[in-house]
């Protein structure tokens, strides 16, 4: 009577397709990825955060630097709808640069000019009554550098806010939606020039 055999366990085609890893070729891959981490963290020391509490080129962080700016009264006719504007616009200015802390020793000075619109976008075409209107906030500004009196920034801004008019026998909330208009635009205008003063005190530019 003949023995079975035993039959011996093939090889999986797979490990035979799999090159084992040498010594040598370890060493590069840990060199490779040593390579690859220092190339990131010399890339990570390279990036400003614009809003960071990083010290900026010349020494101070962002806060301190915004917080050095000193925003002179925005000039509006007395008693007029745009002097209150003019009000608005530069609180919110100051509360954006200084995050409520109050201002230090001022370093720049900015000064804004503005001008105002208003136009009716909604009319009801049987009794002429405006339903909805867009309030136009427009300022130039500049910001001056104290120590030397020049001029190192010149820049525009521009908001438009959107108010619904609930009707003549309204007055009181017609007032309301109006003011309401003008306050969101300010603090439009207001977020665009802390952005750009940000942008200059990172670039210098």
């Amino acid at each position: 009577m003949t023995g079975v055999g035993r039959v011996a366990p093939k090889k999986s085609s797979l490990n035979r397709n799999i090159p084992s890893m040498g010594c040598r070729d370890q060493v590069t891959l840990v060199l490779r990825l040593a390579l690859a981490m220092a190339s990131a963290a010399l890339l990570a020391g390279c990036f400003q955060p614009l809003y960071g509490q990083a010290p900026l080129s010349s020494g101070p962080t962002m806060d301190s630097a915004l917080a050095s700016v000193d925003v002179a009264q925005i000039d509006a006719p007395a008693g007029s709808p745009q002097a209150r504007i003019a009000v608005e616009l530069r609180n919110a200015v100051l509360f954006d640069l200084t995050g409520g802390g109050g201002s230090i020793a001022p370093t720049h000075r900015l000064n804004i000019k503005m001008t105002t619109s208003r136009s009716s976008v909604i009319v009801d075409i049987n009794t002429g009554r405006t339903e909805d209107q867009i309030t136009g906030i427009d300022v130039k500004y500049t910001m001056t550098e104290l120590a030397t009196g020049r001029v190192v920034l010149n820049a525009t801004a521009f908001a438009r806010a959107s108010s619904d008019i609930p009707g003549q026998q309204q007055r009181f909330a017609n007032q309301r939606a109006l003011r309401d208009a003008e306050n969101r635009a300010a603090n439009v205008i207001a977020d665009q020039i802390r952005s750009r003063l940000s942008s200059y005190f990172v670039a210098g530019t």
